[in-house]
């Protein structure tokens, strides 16, 4: 019998994804983490076993064998992030995943009803892999994945209460210009040592457009954290970034 994989990212709606696969396919059901526990709010932590209690079921932690952190990452590929995703996503969870799988498992991820979207590029870029969305097929949007939590006794992780949109790494480099000002308001020294990557990488994260008349091709320039302004950015309009199986920022960021 095929194993049934529950992708689990410390968020609350993979946390609920995990839950109904429980239901659905018991026994079958392994819940895996890939560690990224020193990058993420402390309160993960705490988070994590409380939702290890209410699955019932022991969350497997897969860790990456080649490298130790995100910044190493960083160091040896100087790649930060482009189009196509972040490279600590490819590196500490993408392959994590992929080594760990097998042709026939059943992949459970966590994509909620108001992210379609997301679920349709997921299967168009990998048609040979056999997942289920169970908060899509219930319907179950992030909102009310947020009240399941509640509902269970669990408390929403601290990024949630901070305003965060997605429970990420701190200073995640899928973040926009309104992002990253936010990030150098609560955590100055992960927004500062992120400056210092850049630097010596010798590229930015973030991108502004240039002005532009309606119809015109829009472009964009490179902005270096250390010379971000700021009043730069709005942070409540910016889209989700999406840290897992696929990794999305809402910016025109272009790292080489």
């Amino acid at each position: 019998m095929s194993r049934v994989l529950c992708w689990f990212s410390c968020g609350d709606a993979s946390a609920v994804a995990a839950k109904l696969a429980i239901e659905k396919y018991g026994d079958r059901c392994e819940v895996l983490y890939c560690d990224t526990f020193a990058y993420e709010h402390p309160d993960n932590r705490r988070f994590f076993s409380d939702v290890e209690g209410w699955l019932g079921v022991k969350i497997k932690i897969l860790k990456s064998e080649k490298y130790t952190d995100i910044y190493e990452v960083f160091e040896k590929t100087r790649f930060l992030v482009s189009a196509h995703g972040a490279r600590c996503t490819t590196e500490l969870k993408k392959n994590l995943r992929t080594a760990y799988q097998t042709v026939d498992d059943l992949h459970i991820f966590g994509f909620t009803s108001d992210e379609i979207n997301r679920v349709t590029r997921f299967n168009k870029e990998n048609p040979d892999l056999l997942a289920e969305f169970p908060l899509v097929d219930n319907c179950v949007t992030k909102s009310q994945c947020h009240a399941r939590i509640r509902e269970a006794g669990i408390e929403i992780p601290a990024m949630y209460k901070l305003g965060y949109k997605n429970n990420n790494c701190r200073g995640c480099v899928k973040g926009g210009m309104g992002y990253w000002n936010r990030i150098r308001i609560d955590w100055p020294e992960i927004f500062a040592k992120m400056a210092a990557v850049e630097r010596d990488i010798g590229v930015s994260i973030c991108r502004k457009e240039y002005p532009h008349k309606q119809g015109e091709k829009r472009k964009s320039y490179s902005v270096f954290l250390d010379e971000l302004p700021p009043d730069a950015g709005v942070f409540d309009e910016e889209p989700d970034i999406e840290c897992g199986v696929l990794c999305i920022h809402g910016t025109n960021n272009e790292s080489k």
